[in-house]
């Protein structure tokens, strides 16, 4: 039997997960459909996800559908946990894109489109809720068609919009396909010109290009009331590839969701691509070639996850016994790279533990959080005793926050939310410092240059002394250094798009006396490189001088026209920067840029601004020299090499001769 991984993607409240209950319902794996509102949902297993009616979490669940198997990866549709759905993207053969027939194609379903499309992942779309009042059908399928592609295939009509009795009638054959076909396949252009065209030949050709994400079929329908799933199942059946991958090459997987068993053990999630994995075998996974032994394998099947001996190339399972395993590994032969298709996120915050929450727990807690979730950046501050954490929203904020509360009994509070900036270098700065030569206390002679580099290079390093002039490995110390001494600028900020250039090496050899042993005292050691190296490295930005940027959000405001008037002074006022206006209807379009920190202000008062009829869509764009207030400074939490003083004091290395 066939393998298909399909996600169903969409903007909250389009009814993806009410698609998912009644898809699950229609295959006979569930008896009742379960409701958001109710919170008895079969993904929504999180007890913060059936309070807050909303996905957290994406989910696995399995059901047959004639000669195919179908894994259903149900994922959050708010964009707050938008690295949910990335790391689920990597592992799909194909997408349902949920549409509401209400609302139309909203801000995240172009996020989310733009995305499916720049990966050719094959895409099918439903626009659900044709049974509620303002349904649309003409006017939903010109907006999906100028927001989203062109490239459509309406599968059928919508009749009955507004009501319970609405329904779905497929067409016979694909109609008004050929314009949208034609331009891929030659071979039915020149039949379309022969006038011998037929069904065969046109769906044929419609299954081929929809397969490449060519084009994109369409479904009407209700979840609510079942109009239109059967048409789907069998466009999901007929139309989307099936899993590919060799049960019998080398093992291959890749991990995209990691959570906890009952016992407190990591469970990964991990799409099979290649061979099989069978329990107790011993398998290479991460970055590292770390080895663990396979302790336990379920697969979804039927609705649930059942113990199994072994899983093979196509499939999706839980896996057991790699203890230090991380979503994005690969387990055995790497496939390709890890990608992110979303930006990271752009803001942070300080987590503060209630009168009674312990901050070691805090700590382990909000450590098991970012193994589930490797965006939620820890930043721990020894010093202060603070972790701060990195956010996408404020709604990711209320959900760390009662998570905390609901599985690890924490009571936490937030500080305010403050933007993630990055530092570049403005010239070049270099700088020196040679072994006993005062005030160098370390036994390691260390020049670095800092220079500029292309905006999103990231960090280069180079070397301008020979790499036979002294062992390797104090090479490495000084290049791992320089890395980690780039995260805190001179600003406390991150330093990117810069090389840094290693203008002078030197150390002493390894010593010893007659009789004797190794002369610490007398010989370099890496711990030598590491401790000089941020000395040397801040000077040399100090002389190349750094600019904070912020990071700026793209923004699209549809708004009724008559109330442009009240949006600009506001947008003025949160340093947002409209580029373009136009007008569509009765409708202003509006957009440009807005520093990420005021995205959540423009979110709240939009709806006060616009009768409650504006639609926001932002995300992240750019980085941008701050240019108004102060610059912002964020608090260190190294040894602080801007203080020489300061850090020899801190570095419990030799300080002295």
């Amino acid at each position: 039997m066939h393998m298909l991984n399909l996600g169903i993607l969409a903007h909250v409240d389009a009814g993806k997960t009410s698609l998912t209950e009644r898809l699950l319902h229609s295959a006979g794996v569930i008896d009742e459909i379960g409701s958001v509102d109710d919170g008895n949902t079969r993904t929504d297993t999180l007890a913060l996800e059936r309070q807050r009616g909303i996905t957290i979490k994406s989910a696995v669940v399995s059901f047959p559908l004639d000669g195919v198997t179908v894994n259903l990866i149900d994922t959050p549709g708010h964009p707050d946990f938008i690295a949910e759905v990335e790391r689920v993207l990597g592992v799909l053969d194909g997408v349902v894109l949920v549409i509401s027939a209400v609302e139309g194609v909203q801000a995240q379903t172009r996020v989310l489109m733009r995305t499916l499309q720049r990966l050719r992942i094959p895409t099918l779309l439903f626009v659900n809720k044709i049974d509620r009042g303002g349904a649309r059908h003409e006017a939903v399928l010109r907006e999906i068609s100028a927001r989203l592609t062109p490239a459509i295939v309406p599968m059928g009509t919508a009749t009955g919009l507004g009501t319970r009795a609405a329904r779905f009638t497929p067409c016979p054959g694909p109609a008004g396909a050929l314009d949208v076909l034609t331009g891929h396949d030659d071979v039915l252009l020149s039949a379309y010109v022969e006038n011998t065209v037929t069904d065969a030949a046109l769906h044929g050709s419609l299954v081929a290009q929809t397969r490449e994400a060519l084009v994109h079929p369409v479904y009407f329908g209700s979840a609510a009331t079942g109009a239109g799933v059967a048409a789907l199942l069998s466009g999901i059946e007929t139309l989307l590839p099936a899993a590919d991958g060799d049960a019998d090459g080398p093992v291959s997987a890749t991990v995209f969701k990691v959570g906890r068993g009952p016992a407190g053990e990591k469970v990964a999630y991990a799409r099979m691509f290649s061979g099989t994995l069978r329990t107790r075998d011993r398998v290479p996974f991460g970055a590292d070639g770390a080895e663990g032994r396979i302790t336990g394998i379920s697969v979804f099947d039927h609705g649930t996850d059942t113990r199994a001996d072994s899983v093979e190339a196509g499939r999706i399972a839980r896996l057991t016994g790699l203890g230090d395993i991380r979503i994005g590994d690969a387990i055995g032969e790497p496939r390709k790279a890890y990608e992110h298709f979303f930006a990271p996120p752009t803001l942070e915050t300080v987590v503060v533990p209630g009168p009674d929450a312990h901050r070691g727990t805090l700590h382990l807690a909000l450590t098991q959080l970012a193994e589930q979730d490797p965006l939620i950046g820890l930043r721990r501050d020894e010093r202060r005793q603070e972790t701060s954490v990195s956010l996408y929203g404020e709604v990711q904020k209320e959900v760390i926050q009662a998570t905390l509360a609901d599985e690890y009994g924490l009571d936490v509070t937030f500080r305010e939310t403050t933007p993630l900036c990055v530092e570049r270098p403005v010239g070049t700065g270099q700088a020196v410092e040679f072994i006993k030569k005062d005030p160098n206390p370390f036994l390691a002679t260390v020049g670095l240059r800092v220079d500029p580099a292309p905006v999103g290079s990231g960090v280069g390093f180079r070397l301008e002394v020979e790499l036979g002039a002294m062992p390797y490995a104090f090479f490495k110390a000084v290049e791992d250094t320089v890395r980690e001494t780039l995260d805190q600028g001179l600003h406390g900020w991150q330093v990117t798009d810069c090389v840094v250039t290693m203008t002078h090496s030197g150390y002493w050899p390894r010593q010893s006396h007659a009789h004797q042993g190794f002369d610490k005292s007398m010989s370099s050691t890496g711990a030598d490189f590491r401790g000089v190296t941020p000395l040397v490295l801040i000077e040399a930005l100090r002389r190349a001088g750094t600019r904070v940027h912020e990071p700026m959000h793209r923004f699209r405001i549809e708004a009724p026209a008559d109330t442009l008037g009240a949006l600009l002074p506001v947008l003025a006022g949160l340093a947002a920067v409209p580029e373009t206006t136009g007008n569509r209807d009765d409708l202003c379009v509006l957009e440009g840029t807005v520093p990420a920190a005021r995205v959540h202000a423009l979110e709240q008062r939009l709806p006060g601004l616009t009768r409650g009829e504006g639609e926001l869509e932002s995300f992240f764009a750019h980085y941008a020299p701050v240019t108004h207030g102060t610059v912002p400074e964020r608090p260190r939490t190294d040894h602080n090499p801007l203080n020489r003083k300061e850090y020899l004091l801190n570095v419990t290395r030799r300080v002295g001769g």
